[in-house]
């Protein structure tokens, strides 16, 4: 079966080519990716064919940093590190997928995702694919905007908060934070 490599080499114009959280791919990935980068051709044993690059893509490589790449790798590579959406450019994003959603919940959803990712000791912050995931369940379940309003980010647990925490350690970590929050509270 033909990849998106293979596509990529084979294209009669020069390809753009994504490979998306490589951090996430088999050890040994990145190196044998270099390899066939390098040479721009790799042989495919299945049907005994070599198969050479007419013209050298374009990649775009993504990684969350989940792992360590190789050093050879990371040699060959530019480095350009885009960092977490802001309030305001999340709500765009989130308007290309939910383009009728009131901006009243929009406004309460992305102040409560923005106060658990920022809790302290989180080992997975809630990204954006979470967030959508969250104002899916939200909507379908016609959560009003109101419960989610929260005064201190530790008071409350926002509703449907496991499709934002996706680590036993962190639901219990956020657990604990709440529990201890509202103790010292009513002390």
């Amino acid at each position: 079966m033909r990849g998106k490599v293979w596509e990529a080499f084979e294209s009669a114009e020069q390809p753009v080519l994504l490979i998306d959280e490589i951090d996430k791919a088999d050890i040994e990935f990145p190196n044998d990716l270099l390899q066939e980068l390098d040479r721009m051709e790799f042989y495919v044993y299945e049907t005994r064919q070599l198969v050479s690059a007419r013209h050298r893509p374009i990649i775009i490589i993504t990684s969350n940093n989940e792992k360590e790449l190789p050093d050879a790798f990371l040699r060959r590579c530019f480095f350009h590190y885009i960092k977490f959406p802001d309030q305001d450019t999340m709500a765009k994003i989130v308007d290309v997928h939910f383009p009728n959603l009131k901006k009243e919940l929009l406004s309460e959803a992305l102040n409560a995702f923005y106060k658990v990712r920022d809790v302290r000791g989180l080992k997975k912050k809630p990204s954006t694919s979470e967030l959508l995931d969250w104002i899916k369940l939200l909507l379908a379940e016609d959560i009003p905007p109101e419960a989610l309003r929260s005064e201190n980010s530790r008071s409350a647990i926002p509703p449907l908060y496991g499709a934002l925490l996706k680590n036993e350690q962190d639901v219990h970590l956020f657990e604990q934070l709440v529990f201890l929050d509202r103790r010292s509270s009513s002390q």
